[in-house]
């Protein structure tokens, strides 16, 4: 089944429930999926759809932006474009492509690069520190923050979406939560010590704020 939605001739697929209302959705796979409640004709549906057509397709615009995106993997700041291909046996990374033979192997790989690049940053940044005790570093995905220092339990976690800013701003992040060994809060003092091993800390934090 298709329906003309503006230039665009698109699949669409009807679900019909006994829900009061009738819901748009686009899939992955660009498919217009309608439900509706059982009594609702097909005729109705393409009348509701052609009084609806301007938000439609800013929800089909939505779906192509993403789907774009789906395609893109930012890593270390720079932006590649994946290739699947099921012939590579691992991960290969050239000037603006990289390929994986699925999402499994690339999700498998990331999370290794998180833990070798975060560990090796580390490293980096703590011969601009003395007197920081031993701690474990944990990395996982976090909606609301970059970086976390339990002081207490001497434990310091990263966002495991860190690895796709560049070096400069993964350093950042991880002077910061140094710091917060000698100051565990954001005071002047705390801002100072960030300051001494990161001068333009301020520029970090929009970057951060913005990208």
């Amino acid at each position: 089944m298709k329906i003309q939605l503006g230039e665009y001739l698109l699949p669409m697929e009807i679900i019909r429930k006994n829900n009061k209302n009738i819901y748009f959705r686009f899939k992955d796979d660009g498919t217009l999926y309608v439900t509706c409640n059982i009594f609702v004709s097909e005729k109705e549906i393409r009348r509701i759809i052609k009084e609806n057509e301007k938000s439609l397709l800013k929800m089909y615009s939505k779906y192509l932006v993403k789907r774009e995106n789906d395609n893109y993997f930012y890593y270390l700041g720079e932006n590649y474009t994946i290739v699947y291909d099921s012939n590579f046996k691992k991960v290969v990374i050239e000037p603006g492509m990289i390929y994986v033979k699925d999402n499994k192997m690339l999700d498998k790989w990331y999370k290794e690069e998180c833990l070798r690049i975060f560990k090796d940053r580390i490293k980096a940044q703590l011969e601009n520190f003395k007197g920081i005790p031993n701690f474990s570093l944990r990395v996982r995905k976090m909606k609301t923050r970059w970086g976390v220092n339990n002081v207490t339990k001497k434990i310091i976690t990263l966002n495991s979406e860190l690895l796709h800013k560049d070096v400069s701003l993964i350093d950042y992040v991880i002077v910061h939560e140094l710091c917060h060994f000698y100051e565990a809060n954001h005071s002047k003092r705390f801002w100072l010590e960030v300051e001494k091993r990161y001068p333009y800390y301020k520029l970090a934090r929009k970057r951060m704020r913005v990208e």
